[in-house]
Order: structure tokens, then C-alpha cells, then sequence
């Protein structure tokens, strides 16, 4: 039996360890430093509770030790130092951030590692990203490659068309910081919040723009090999009109903590939510100009007799299944795993991808 550390009991670290539990392949300890967040889920899980300051490398490590894998549900600007533990106690490395710099530095902490780091392992980046990699394959040349994904209320009521489905720092930061893309070929960066679209799905209208960190590591490896690549959140339509006013005509965008704190203090929590998945790609294939698509729309569901919502199942499935197939030797067990590794069908197969499935 594998035995796996989460760090952070929230709203991930929590339904990735019943997830995992319920399988009876995997002995889990879920750690935070807030004892009432331990106190809460205590009821609710079959894993070993540990209090730990994760900022305390020393005491980490102690509680580190002797672990398979480490999956850190934390916030980005944690995860370097957990990488660092994780490579010195030789435990796989996993995280669910959208952290572009974060991520540049657990790349280099992989690099002659003698176990696995696979950061960006969630929806977006993460799925998103295999889910593309896949549509790219198909063609000879590809002149578009689109990655879009939302995070939406199943039934909005305010004028934002908003609830807070998942972490409000990470949402802030998608919103805030520089965006990766491929245009003409070349990897550049775009402003958040501009390349605004709308388009539908099943008659349901939305609109996208660009958000930063969904793309994963998707411009490293396409640079040059598709002439335009973008990813994009998708709301409902009018939420980013008002999203400018708040961050650039009333200048929030400056002061990052008053906006989380208007937003958890205004934007109910949500569980009922859907997640919306869209990729698509047109290019070339046999000489014929072609288009596919994956779309998905995943709802929340009841897993070890609890229900959870959308965020969390796809979110919790993206890094379990990417667990499951390091640990299982399904993918390398050493040094840095991109999604883009993945085979999509392998993805889907696996025991947790299978909720991303639209019969689930």
C-alpha cells in the first residue's frame, strides 16, 4: 500500500483524500496547520490527521518521511518549499497550481531527482492541457489550438454571474498576472482579462478571455509546432465587463487582499456548480482543412457518501490519476512528468479519470 501526504485540508486536499481512501490502495495523512480544519473533516475520512506548519521545512520533513508521494493542495506561493521537501525525503511531488513562476521553480528542484515532480496536475492546467495535447496529434499541421475552461454556478443570481467554487487567491491570480500563448508560432505573453469571445454550447451561451496559468506547460512544448495557441476562462456573458471595472477602473487590480476580501465576503460559496471543458483545433490533416472539438460539462456527485461539487471532483480526479499512474509505473517515476505525457485514452481509463466521463 502506497502511502500518500496531502498537505492542506481544504476544499482539494479533502475530497482527494476520501478519493484515494476509498480505492483501499493508498494509506492517507492529510496535514494543515489549522487543528479546526483537521477538527471538521475528522468525521469525514479514514486518513491519519497531522497538524504541520508546512513554512517549517524541518518539521515537515519530519512528518514527510516515509511517504510515497506528497500532494500539496496548499497555495502556490507555498509549493517551492514543499518541493524542496519532497526531493530531500525522496517522495513524488504533486501540486494543483496555476503558478507560472512556482512552477518554473519546481521544474528546476525535478531536474536529477530521483523521484517524480508533476506540478499543474488539476483541471486548468492539468486535464485541459491532455485533453488538447490529444486534439494536436490528430492533424498534420494545426493553425489553431483552443483551450477553454469555467468554473460556473449551475444557477447565477448576482450581476457577476459568480460563485466562489475554489480558491479566491488563485482566482485572483489568473486574473491579475500575464498570460502565455503561441501567436504566429512564437510564444508571447498577453494581457488577463483582454481576447474577449463569446460562443455557445448546447444553446447555453458564454464568454471567454485570457486568464494566466491555465496553459500549463502546453507553449514549451508547441512553440513553433502551432502557429496560435491560447487558453481562456469561460463565465457567463457580462461578467468580465465588471471584473474591469474592478480591477482597472477602480484599481483593485493594486491591491490584490482588498479584492479577496471583497469577494469572500460578497460571492456566496457554491456547490452546486459545472464545470465546462472545452478544446479545439483546426489545421490540416491529409491536405483537408478540419476542425475537432472535446467538450465536456461535468456536474458534482457523491463519492465515498459524501457529495462534492464539479471543482472539486475534476480538480481531485486531474492529480489522483496522474498519482495513481506514477505510482503504478504507468508514466516516468523520476524528474519533471508533463501533462502533455499523458495519453488522453489512458487518462480517461484510469479509475479517477473515469469522472470526467460525461455518463458518470
Amino acid at each position: 500500500m502506497k502511502k500518500i501526504l496531502i498537505l492542506g485540508a481544504g476544499k482539494i486536499g479533502r475530497i482527494a483524500s476520501v478519493m484515494l481512501n476509498v480505492t483501499g490502495d493508498y494509506a492517507v495523512t492529510l496535514a494543515d496547520a489549522n487543528c479546526d480544519m483537521l477538527e471538521l473533516f475528522a468525521d469525514e475520512t479514514a486518513a491519519t490527521l497531522v497538524k504541520v506548519d508546512v513554512t517549517d521545512e524541518v518539521a515537515l520533513t519530519e512528518v514527510a518521511r516515509g511517504h510515497d508521494a506528497i500532494l500539496s493542495t496548499c497555495p502556490f506561493y507555498l509549493n517551492v518549499a514543499i518541493a524542496r521537501v519532497a526531493r530531500s525525503v525522496g517522495a513524488a511531488y504533486f501540486d494543483v497550481t496555476e503558478d507560472v513562476e512556482t512552477t518554473r521553480a519546481i521544474r528546476g528542484i525535478a531536474n536529477g531527482a530521483s523521484s517524480a515532480f508533476v506540478p499543474q496536475c488539476g483541471l486548468a492546467p492539468g486535464f485541459i492541457s491532455i485533453a488538447a495535447h490529444d486534439l494536436f496529434k490528430r492533424f498534420d499541421r494545426v493553425d489553431k489550438l483552443r483551450l477553454r475552461v469555467g468554473a460556473l454556478p449551475q444557477n447565477p443570481t448576482n450581476r457577476l454571474k459568480y460563485n466562489l467554487t475554489w480558491s479566491t487567491d488563485g482566482l485572483i491570480n489568473e486574473y491579475l498576472n500575464p498570460c502565455e500563448a503561441i501567436v504566429n508560432s512564437k510564444r508571447v505573453e498577453v494581457l488577463p482579462l483582454e481576447g474577449y469571445e463569446r460562443f455557445s454550447i448546447d444553446g447555453t451561451e458564454y464568454e471567454a478571455f485570457n486568464t494566466s496559468g491555465g496553459v500549463g506547460a502546453l507553449c514549451d512544448m508547441l512553440e513553433g509546432k502551432v502557429a496560435n495557441l491560447d487558453y481562456k476562462t469561460v463565465r457567463y456573458p457580462g461578467h468580465q465587463e465588471i471584473l474591469k471595472i474592478l480591477i482597472e477602473d477602480l484599481r483593485l487590480g493594486e491591491r490584490p487582499d482588498m479584492m479577496k476580501d471583497i469577494f469572500e465576503n460578497a460571492l456566496p460559496v457554491t456547490q452546486q456548480d459545472v464545470i465546462v471543458i472545452f478544446a479545439d483545433a483546426v489545421g490540416t490533416r491529409n491536405g483537408v482543412l478540419c476542425e475537432e472539438n472535446f467538450v465536456r460539462k461535468v456536474h458534482g456527485t457523491e463519492i465515498g457518501g459524501q457529495k462534492w461539487s464539479a471543482i472539486q471532483i475534476t480538480t481531485s480526479a486531474g492529480v489522483c490519476t496522474l498519482m495513481d499512474m506514477v505510482l503504478t509505473g504507468e508514466l516516468p517515476g523520476v524528474g519533471y512528468v508533463r501533462q502533455e505525457q499523458v495519453s488522453l485514452d489512458d487518462f480517461l481509463a484510469n479509475r479517477f479519470g473515469r469522472y470526467f466521463s460525461p455518463t458518470h
